[in-house]
C-alpha cells in the first residue's frame, strides 16, 4: 500500500510544500469539537488533525487503513489518554448508528472510489444534532492542487476526484445535505472544510 510506504516521510513532504494549510486546517477542525464530544476520526493519516483533536475532545477513536500511517499518529498523540487507535475502512464502518458527536474524515473524499458512499457511512455514525468535518484540498484559479497531484501521480498516488469550491459545495448539495457551513483554510493549495449538521 501506497500510504505504509510514504507514512515515515508525509509529514515532511506537506510540511514544506503547504505547512500554513496543513497545520491550519487541524486548528479550524478543532474549533468545531467540544469537551464532552465523542469523536471518531477516519482517514487519520499521521495525525496532523488528530494532534488537534485530542486536547479539546472527552474521547476519539483515530481510525486509518494505513498501519504505517497509524504508528505516525500515535507518535503525535501517545500523551493522550482519551485516545484509541485501529485499522478501518471508511466505507465500511464496524460502529453503530449515531455512535458519536463529532465524525472527522480529512484530505480522503477525493481519493475514493465511491465519494457518495463514504459520505452516508460518516453520517451514519453521527449522532443527530452532530457534525461531520470533511476537509478536502481544492483547487484555486492558480491550479496548485493539479499541480501537486501530477507530482503525486508519478510516485504512485491515485486520485479519484478533483474539486474547487464550488464543485466541493455542489458534491455535498447533490447528496442531500442541507445544513452546511464552509471554511476555507487558504494557502498554497487551500484546503475546504465542509462542516456539517446531522439533522
Amino acid at each position: 500500500m501506497i500510504w505504509d510506504k510514504v507514512a515515515p516521510l508525509y509529514d515532511a513532504f506537506e510540511s514544506l510544500s503547504n505547512n500554513r494549510v496543513y497545520n491550519g486546517t487541524g486548528r479550524a477542525v478543532a474549533e468545531e469539537i467540544d469537551i464532552d464530544d465523542s469523536v471518531l476520526e477516519c482517514a487519520c493519516g499521521t495525525g496532523a488533525i488528530t494532534r488537534y483533536i485530542a486536547p479539546k475532545c472527552a474521547s476519539l477513536i483515530a481510525t486509518d487503513r494505513s498501519e504505517n500511517m497509524l504508528k505516525e499518529t500515535y507518535m503525535k498523540c501517545r500523551g493522550y489518554d482519551n485516545v484509541k487507535y485501529g485499522l478501518s475502512d471508511i466505507m465500511h464502518l464496524r460502529f453503530r448508528d449515531g455512535r458519536f458527536d463529532k465524525v472527522v474524515a480529512g484530505n480522503v473524499i477525493h481519493l475514493l472510489d465511491d465519494p457518495q458512499a463514504a459520505l452516508t457511512e460518516l453520517m451514519r455514525v453521527c449522532r443527530s444534532g452532530g457534525k461531520v468535518i470533511i476537509p478536502t484540498y481544492i483547487n484555486d484559479s492558480k491550479g496548485a492542487l493539479r499541480s501537486a497531484q501530477n507530482v503525486l501521480e508519478v510516485v504512485g498516488f491515485e486520485f479519484k476526484s478533483e474539486f474547487d469550491i464550488d464543485t466541493y459545495k455542489k458534491f455535498f448539495a447533490n447528496a442531500g445535505c442541507t445544513n452546511v457551513e464552509y471554511r476555507v483554510v487558504e494557502g498554497h493549495v487551500p484546503c475546504a472544510i465542509a462542516i456539517i449538521t446531522k439533522e
